[in-house]
This record gives C-alpha cells, structure tokens and sequence, in this order.
C-alpha cells in the first residue's frame, strides 16, 4: 500500500466530498449530527484520516421514518425504472472508482489493488441487478376452478436494514442495497465506525443519482455506535429484514432480536477457515494459497484462512517458507 501525503489525502476527500468533520447521517438530506466525533484512523501511519460526528437515537429515528416514507413511494416505481436508477448509479461509480478504491484502502488498510477490487464489486452488482430488475419472475399456473388462472407475484418487502463491518465497507452494502433497490425496497445502511468515510463517500455519489432522476431516498445512512443505531435497528419493526456481517457473537444478538418479532435475518459471520496440505502437494503452490488466504485483505475477510493441517513429511518445509 502507498502512503499518501497529507496533500493528497486533503485532495481525495475534497473530490468525494468529504470534509474535515462530516455528518453521520443521511436522510434525504444530511443531518446536523450531535453525537460523539469519531476519528476514522489510516492503520498504515495511525493517523487520523477525517472525522465523523455520529448520529443519535434521534438521528437515527429521522433516518428510519426517512427509509419507511422512501419505501411507500419506490415500490410504486415499475421495477425497470428502479434498474435504471442502479444502472446510473454504477456509472457513477465507475467515475469515482480510482478515487473509492484509495479511500478504502486508506481507512481499510488494504493494498491498492484489493481496494479497487471492492469498488469493482459494487460496479458488477449494479451491472447484475439492472439485469435483475427485468427478470422478477412468478409462476403462471393452472387452476381447478374452470374460468380461472392463478399467478404469483413478488412484492417489495419493505425498508432493510444493512450493517457492514470494517473489513468490506462498501462491497457489502453494494451486494444487499442494489437487489433491495430494483425489488422496490428501501435501505439503511450501518457502517462500521472503524471505517465510516468510505460509507459517507458511497453515499453521497448514490444522493446525486437519486437526486437526477427526481427518486425518493431509498439509499440513506445512519453511522453511530450499538446503542445509538444499532440496537434500534435491529428491533425496528418497520424494517422486516436486516442483512449483517460481522462475529458470529454479533450474529447471534441479532439474530435473537429479530427472531423474537418474526424479522428476517442474512447474516454474514466471521469463520476459522483451515487449509490441508498434503504429503504430495506442491508445496510452493500451496505457499502462495496459504499466503493470501491468510493476510491478503489485511488479513479481513469471513473467509480468512487461521488454521493449517499440514502433512507430518512436508510440514517442516511449509512451515520455513511460510515465515
């Protein structure tokens, strides 16, 4: 990774509209947070990149009646113009792509290339839900009863809540936002405090897209601590689904939350990946697998490999040039 100056720090932010102290929450417009200021901290220098003014519980009350409101209008849309609304967006991403994939690995910690890679991802999602938005399928069916035909149809859920963690703090939100945009659903999006800029970053290219094509806010942002915005999340009933990455402990609180008021969960947890490696492997190979798995993504990824099972006869030799 390339450290930059505080120069070009200065400059990527002005670009991504990012100032010195930036609000923490979106709701159609940004709201003047009052909450704790928290600094987003570069790990390559320890410095402080820029800082956030988190929201409060009642900050977060004005996101959540914002995403509920955004819904009861963007299900009324006809599901193609909702994808064009993600296609436009996934240009704009492209334009900032160069200037995303630094910010993310600035507060992240990842190299460049796997910074660009995340921003990537979001491009290839949207490129799959403007496919996505013409292909919202039912069955057609025949019925027992004479003069009558049975079909179904699938309707918008209703508001989402997604709560990202630092390692991915922009695919995840991509991955869950864009389908729940082209099936008529709005999102609140919880960003890791460790990592908030890029969050803030994201949105404000998603508000000018809304913005052009006269949308309500589906796309709105609440960045705060557990108490704050977290928990509320989970236990608002307005929203019927919450999409969470983070520990399996985190899972399992939130899981708890929405299973007791019949919400949905996609939750997406952290594991203790093991790779084998055999007698008859090649062992320079696997060198390279093992590497990457381990600390390639700064060593954050639910599917980071922690384990090695090596065979007895090749273990010495893997173990020296592993080190």
């Amino acid at each position: 990774m390339t450290v930059a100056s505080p120069a070009d720090v200065s400059s990527l932010l002005s670009r991504l509209g990012l100032a010195e102290e930036n609000s923490g929450a979106f709701a159609g417009a940004w709201l003047k947070t009052s909450g704790p200021l928290v600094e987003s901290i570069n790990p390559a220098t320890g410095r402080a990149i820029a800082a956030v003014r988190d929201a409060t519980s009642a900050d977060y009350e004005r996101v959540a009646a914002s995403s509920a409101e955004a819904f009861h209008v963007w299900k009324r849309w006809p599901a193609p113009h909702r994808g064009e609304v993600v296609r436009q967006l996934g240009e704009a991403l492209r334009q900032h792509k160069d200037d995303l994939g630094q910010l993310v690995t600035l507060e992240v910690g990842k190299v460049r290339t796997e910074g660009l890679g995340e921003v990537q991802e979001m491009i290839d999602m949207a490129d799959f839900c403007v496919g996505l938005s013409r292909q919202l399928y039912g069955l057609s069916m025949h019925s027992e009863r004479p003069l009558h035909r049975m079909y179904e149809q699938w309707h918008p859920l209703g508001p989402v809540g997604v709560i990202s963690a630092f390692n991915f703090p922009v695919a995840v939100w991509a991955w869950n936002a864009m389908i729940a945009a082209v099936c008529g659903d709005s999102t609140l999006w919880k960003p890791s405090e460790q990592a908030p800029l890029s969050a803030i970053a994201v949105t404000r290219i998603a508000q000018r897209v809304l913005a052009a094509n006269d949308a309500p806010p589906i796309w709105n942002l609440a960045v705060g601590d557990r108490h704050a915005v977290g928990a509320p999340l989970a236990a608002d009933r307005r929203f019927p689904m919450i999409s969470a990455t983070g520990s399996v402990s985190m899972g399992k609180s939130i899981g708890k939350v929405l299973a007791d008021r019949l919400g949905r969960a996609l939750l997406e947890l952290g594991g203790n990946n093991g790779i084998i490696v055999t007698a008859d492997a090649d062992v320079d190979l696997a060198l390279r697998a093992v590497l990457f798995a381990a600390v390639g993504t700064a060593g954050q990824r639910c599917t980071t490999t922690r384990r090695l099972f090596l065979h007895k006869s090749i273990a010495a030799e893997m173990k020296a040039k592993l080190v």
